[in-house]
């Protein structure tokens, strides 16, 4: 099991953002996550992971927006692991200059839909998708 943020932000201009990061090897736009974080509640694992991969803080949601599996290689020769992913929502307040894996990743916020194309594994295309008509439906009331 492993935890991650969703992280995003409503601005005037664009609406509804959120922000991926890239993994280390493959390059591939993900969302922050990684392992239980001993003493820390998951949620508060998710939200340490989004500020050590993409620098950003905020306030973390305690309820799990949804879950979703990918194959994980836990070393270059290693069989994959599959993986389970209990993702929680960040609402991002500021991002800070430096972080830890800075010069690791890339980061980037992007508008829901053009997210969802950019994110390979299905599970998670379909998480953020229903994330963000769920925060744009509440928005608009």
């Amino acid at each position: 099991m492993q935890y991650a943020a969703l992280p995003y932000r409503l601005t005037l201009l664009a609406g509804l953002e959120v922000l991926l990061v890239t993994t280390r090897r493959s390059k591939r736009w993900i969302i922050p996550k990684g392992w239980p974080i001993k003493g820390l509640a998951p949620s508060r694992s998710a939200a340490r992971e989004a500020f050590e991969e993409a620098g950003v803080r905020g306030k973390i949601g305690t309820k799990s927006v949804g879950v979703f599996t990918y194959d994980k290689l836990l070393d270059e020769h290693a069989i994959p692991v599959n993986c389970e992913v209990k993702v929680f929502p960040l609402l991002v307040k500021r991002q800070s200059e430096v972080w830890p894996e800075m010069e690791q990743r890339l980061f980037q916020w992007f508008e829901p839909s053009e997210a969802v194309s950019l994110i390979r594994e299905p599970q998670l295309k379909k998480l953020v998708a229903k994330f963000a008509n769920r925060v744009a439906a509440t928005a608009r009331k």
